[in-house]
């Protein structure tokens, strides 16, 4: 695919001219696109859109406000950024607001993998040898080097497709032994053991119906309700949206059998997310902020301030991958002013949330709406090793890799994903962090050891 250059004259025709005056970026895209005689299946085919969606986008009858998609679109096709309505990828704000220094007591996070801007070349090197030593001894010899196999879903789509589970040891499981296997549930998502989960999936299943069909049938509902949503995040985590749709779908079917009323939460957001994965942004909205507000008033737990402060954490995001800034602010506030009133991170039932998670979810927001420099800003404020999970941890560096990658600074980028690999090997298999790789692979010379990790985690 062949990208244009600044002096295509593309960019001084009518046409161009009126798209920019209008600010019209699917028309830009179009002209673009044409101009580089690359057809819509091929954009679809690299950006992972369909063609029929692209074409939408382009005559303006589905709006182009996915900041990451224009992003790639515009590297793809030699689009200007700004002409998307794109920061720079250099952007001289950010770097001038990244120099300032850290706010007190966090001034050591800065080293690893966030550095300051003055830093001695000599010294990031040294450091970055060491990160890549410490991490794996595979990493300089990109020979011995193999990708991780994908985890399985087979006996959960066995499960969605035909409702096969393992056959039960004992006749009648025990409320302690279901309570057990979600317990396991949560501990292997909230550790990134993805491919046990997968594999566990099924049994834990065959134990929750068990209850429910042994008597108690809001128990097994709670329980069944429960395991689909982790199985929805599990998805989503592996990027399978089709299957992430019909267990979110099997969550809300559970809840109505009587789940409580923190189970009903999780599965709205888990639908919310699915929803914003299909690119229904104000649809994925309304389903979390709704969910939300039925939770005002009923208790000031952790529990219920956790369930409320992930879904307007949620909703938040879904603002931001939408491109709409404002909304985002207003609803990332609301889930500060419930992290407030938790006053510290908590793990509760799976579910992690506090001021921590609020920040992890600032970084996101400003990674999607173009801002790296303030995505880095919001990532000084977190010591990584204090958030609760591996996934959080993990989360935290794929997050800063994805705003030095954007911000050019490809080092540091590499340096947070190898840190992400040492908190949670399995995390980094993602689709996110296999595209950042491919990129990183430019840059193979400087970066001792890029090329074994992009084996590793599926990129090559």
């Amino acid at each position: 695919m062949d990208a244009l250059d600044s002096s295509h004259p593309l960019w001084h025709t009518p046409a161009m001219r009126d798209a920019l005056t209008r600010r019209d970026a699917g028309s830009i895209v179009r002209l673009a696109r044409r101009a580089a005689d690359v057809t819509l299946a091929d954009l679809g085919q690299a950006v992972g859109y369909t063609a029929a969606s692209l074409s939408r986008m382009e005559r303006g009858q589905q709006p182009m406000r996915d900041i990451e998609l224009l992003t790639r679109i515009a590297g793809l096709l030699g689009i200007p950024p700004p002409l998307l309505g794109l920061a720079p990828r250099h952007d001289q704000a950010a770097a001038a607001s990244y120099g300032r220094a850290a706010p007190p007591g966090i001034a050591s996070l800065g080293r690893e993998p966030i550095g300051e801007e003055d830093e001695d070349p000599v010294r990031r090197r040294k450091l970055l040898a060491r990160v890549a030593g410490a991490t794996t001894s595979v990493i300089l010899t990109p020979a011995t080097a193999t990708a991780a196999p994908r985890p399985s879903l087979s006996g959960l789509e066995d499960v969605l497709l035909y409702r096969n589970t393992p056959a039960l040891a004992a006749p009648q499981p025990t409320p302690a032994a279901v309570a057990a296997a979600l317990d396991a549930a949560r501990r292997d998502f909230a550790a990134c053991r993805y491919d046990r989960l997968a594999r566990a999936l099924p049994g834990h299943f065959a134990l929750a119906q068990a209850l429910t069909d042994t008597g108690r049938p809001e128990a097994g509902a709670t329980a069944v309700a429960e395991l689909y949503n982790i199985a929805t995040r599990l998805c989503i985590k592996l990027g399978e949206d089709e299957m992430s749709a019909a267990t979110a779908d099997r969550a809300l079917t559970a809840c109505r059998g009587g789940a409580d009323v923190l189970t009903t939460a999780e599965a709205h957001r888990m639908v919310s997310s699915v929803w914003r994965r299909a690119q229904h942004y104000t649809r994925a909205t309304d389903v979390a902020v709704t969910a939300a507000q039925q939770l005002v008033g009923r208790s000031s737990d952790a529990a219920v301030l956790s369930a409320k402060g992930n879904l307007y954490a949620t909703a938040a995001y879904t603002a931001g991958k939408q491109g709409d800034r404002y909304l985002a602010r207003d609803l990332i506030a609301e889930a500060g002013a419930t992290a407030d009133q938790l006053g510290h991170d908590a793990v509760t039932g799976g579910a992690v949330f506090g001021p921590s998670q609020v920040i992890l979810h600032q970084i996101s927001i400003s990674y999607l709406l173009g801002d790296a420099g303030t995505a880095i800003e919001h990532a000084r404020r977190i010591r990584p090793a204090t958030l609760p999970t591996p996934e959080r941890q993990a989360r935290y560096y794929v997050d800063v890799a994805r705003a030095f990658d954007r911000w050019g600074k490809h080092d540091r980028c590499f340096n947070a994903l190898l840190a992400a690999e040492k908190a949670a090997p399995q995390e980094v298999r993602l689709g996110s962090v296999r595209t950042i790789a491919a990129g990183l692979m430019r840059h193979d010379r400087h970066l001792p050891g890029v090329r074994a990790f992009a084996v590793r985690v599926g990129a090559l």
